[in-house]
C-alpha cells in the first residue's frame, strides 16, 4: 500500500483543547493513520490554556499573507499526540489565539474576529508546509474553521510545487455552524472575488467558509452514514443541502471510531475496579461506589446516566419536560453537564424535589464521566440531531445500555432491542417528544426489571461491539486514495 503523507488542519485537538467531538477525532484518527503506514501532521492553534513551556518552538516565525490586512508573522511550537510519534504544530498568534475559550466569549457570543482567526489558521498550515518542506498528498480540514485550506488548494496554491499533487478531504462534523461572514472577506482571503458566486462562496451575500470548502474540497466526509444522508435534506442541511447534493457521488459517511487508549473498561485509570464482559460484577461495584459519591442511595435500582452539553441540540428541554414523569418511575438519574443556564437552575432544583433520586452535577469533570459511563446502567441520548455521538458507543463498550433518538450516529450505531429474537445493543425511539422519551425509558426499566438475563445479554453484546479507530482509519484510507484518483493526482 503507498505511503501517502497527510496533513490534519483543524481548529480543536484532545488533550490539547476541546469543545466537542471534533477534538476527539482530530486527536484520534492521526495516530491510527500512522499505524497504516502513512505520515500525518496536525496543525491548530496555540490556544492560551496550552502550556508553551512543554512545547518544542522552532526557530525561525512564520509569515502568513493575509489578503488586504497584509502579512502576519507567527510562532511555531512542536509536540506530539500521546500514546505516539505524531507531530503537532501549534499557530502560535497571542492576537487571535491568546485567548481563554475557543469560539466564544464568556457570554456565548461568538468572537468578532473569527472569520480573520480561521482564515489565518488555513492559510498558516499551508505556509508551515514549505516551511518545513512537508510534500502533502493529501490535506484533511475539519467543518467551517478551516474549510478555506480546501478553497486555498484549488486556487492559491493550484500551481505551487508543494501542493500540486495534493488532494483533499472536508469532514463535516456539524452542518449547524456554517462561518457565514461579511463579503469584504473576500478581500482577506484573497483568492478573487470571481469566486464570490452561489455555485462556490458566495451565500446571503456573505461568505459562506463551510460552502466554500464544500465546493473546493476533492471529497468529503460526514461522520456518520446516516448523517452523510441526513444532510442532504432540509432538516439536516441548514440551506447548504442543495450544494451538498451537486456533490453526492463524492460524499461518504464514515462512523468516527473510539479511543480505546482513553476508553476501556478493562484499563481505565479512573475507575475503582476494571471489569471486562465476563467480569461483570466489578460494574456493580463501581455502581455502588458512584451513587455514594453522587450522594444517591445505594439501591438496587436501574441507574440512568445524563452526560453532555446540556442545550437544545441533546433534547435536554424534552428531558426537563418529561422529568417528572422519568422519576416517577423507580429508578435513578446521574446528570454531569453544563450548557445553556436555564438548565443549571432548572435541574438543581429537580435534585432538591428529588435527592433520593437524582443527582446533578454542573461543570464537566473527565474522571467522574468515566466512573459515570461504567457505573450506570443506562444512558439517555436523546439528541435532536447527532452527526456521530461518541458517548453512546463509550456506553456500549462499558456494558451500559443507550437509550436514544434515531437519528444520525445514534441510529447507526445503537441496535434496537429486539424482544422477539432478544437481539440488540440499546433502546431507540422516533419523534423526539416527551411521550416518546418516557415510553422509552420505561421499556428499557422494564427490561431491567423483568428480563434480567435478556438485559445482561445485551450489556456483553454491547461490549464485544468494534468501535475502534483502526476500523475507522482504514475505511478513511480507502476515501483518500479515491480522492487522490478522482482528482488524478498520482
Amino acid at each position: 500500500m503507498q505511503k501517502l503523507d497527510i496533513l490534519f488542519v483543524a481548529s480543536e485537538c484532545y488533550p490539547f483543547s476541546k469543545t466537542g467531538g471534533l477534538a476527539d477525532v482530530v486527536g484520534a484518527l492521526p495516530k491510527f493513520l500512522k499505524k497504516l503506514g502513512h505520515n500525518v501532521i496536525v496543525v491548530t492553534p496555540r490556544y492560551y490554556a496550552i502550556d508553551r513551556s512543554k512545547l518544542k518552538k522552532l526557530p525561525a516565525p512564520l509569515g502568513v499573507p493575509m489578503g488586504i490586512i497584509g502579512e502576519l508573522w507567527c510562532g511555531i511550537y512542536e509536540g506530539v499526540l500521546p500514546n505516539s510519534d505524531v507531530p503537532v504544530y501549534f499557530i502560535d498568534y497571542e492576537l487571535f489565539f491568546g485567548r481563554e475559550t475557543l469560539y466564544n466569549d464568556a457570554d456565548g457570543i461568538g468572537f468578532m474576529d473569527n472569520d480573520n482567526r480561521f482564515v489565518f489558521l488555513s492559510r498558516a498550515a499551508m505556509q508551515l508546509c514549505k516551511a518545513i518542506d512537508f510534500r502533502p498528498r493529501i490535506l484533511h480540514t475539519h467543518d467551517w474553521h478551516t474549510s478555506a485550506a480546501n478553497l486555498f488548494l484549488t486556487t492559491i496554491y493550484a500551481n505551487d510545487e508543494y501542493f500540486k499533487r495534493c488532494a483533499s478531504i472536508l469532514t463535516i462534523h456539524n452542518m449547524q455552524y456554517q462561518g457565514e461572514f461579511y463579503g469584504g472577506l473576500m478581500n482577506v482571503l484573497d483568492v478573487g472575488w470571481e469566486h464570490f458566486n452561489f455555485r462556490e462562496v458566495e451565500m446571503n451575500d456573505k461568505v459562506n467558509l463551510l460552502k466554500a470548502g464544500i465546493t473546493h474540497a476533492t471529497m468529503i466526509s460526514a461522520v456518520s452514514p446516516k448523517y452523510s444522508q441526513e444532510i442532504l435534506t432540509p432538516e439536516f442541511g441548514y440551506k447548504l443541502e442543495d450544494t451538498l447534493k451537486t456533490r453526492a457521488n463524492d460524499l461518504w459517511g464514515i462512523l468516527n471510531g473510539v479511543d480505546t487508549d482513553e476508553w476501556n473498561p478493562e484499563t481505565d485509570k479512573f475507575l475503582p475496579f476494571n471489569y471486562d464482559a465476563d467480569r461483570l460484577d466489578n460494574k456493580l461495584k463501581i455502581k455502588r461506589a458512584l451513587q455514594a459519591e453522587v450522594g444517591l442511595p445505594k439501591r438496587d435500582v436501574p441507574l440512568i446516566a445524563i452526560v453532555g452539553r446540556l442545550v437544545k441540540q441533546k433534547g435536554i428541554d424534552v428531558v426537563a419536560e418529561a422529568i417528572h414523569r422519568l422519576l416517577d418511575m423507580d429508578i435513578q438519574i446521574v446528570l454531569l453537564g453544563n450548557g445553556e443556564v436555564w438548565t443549571h437552575f432548572y435541574f438543581g432544583d429537580i435534585m432538591s424535589l428529588y435527592p433520593k433520586k437524582f443527582a446533578c452535577i454542573i461543570g464537566f469533570d473527565s474522571a467522574l464521566s468515566h466512573r459515570i459511563e461504567a457505573g450506570a446502567d443506562l444512558f439517555l441520548m436523546p439528541s435532536r440531531f447527532e452527526p456521530c455521538g461518541l458517548n453512546q458507543m463509550y456506553s456500549q463498550l462499558y456494558g451500559t445500555l443507550p437509550i436514544v433518538h434515531g437519528v444520525g450516529g445514534l441510529e447507526d450505531s445503537v441496535q434496537n432491542y429486539d424482544e422477539r429474537t432478544s437481539e440488540g445493543t440499546g433502546f431507540k425511539f422516533y419523534g423526539l417528544n416527551a411521550k416518546n422519551l418516557v415510553n422509552t425509558v420505561g421499556w428499557a426499566v422494564y427490561t431491567w426489571y423483568n428480563q434480567k438475563e435478556r438485559f445482561k445479554a445485551m450489556q456483553k453484546r454491547a461490549m464485544r461491539l468494534d468501535y475502534s479507530w483502526e476500523r475507522s482509519a482504514k475505511t478513511y484510507e480507502a476515501l483518500y486514495f479515491e480522492a487522490l484518483k478522482r482528482a488524478q493526482k498520482d
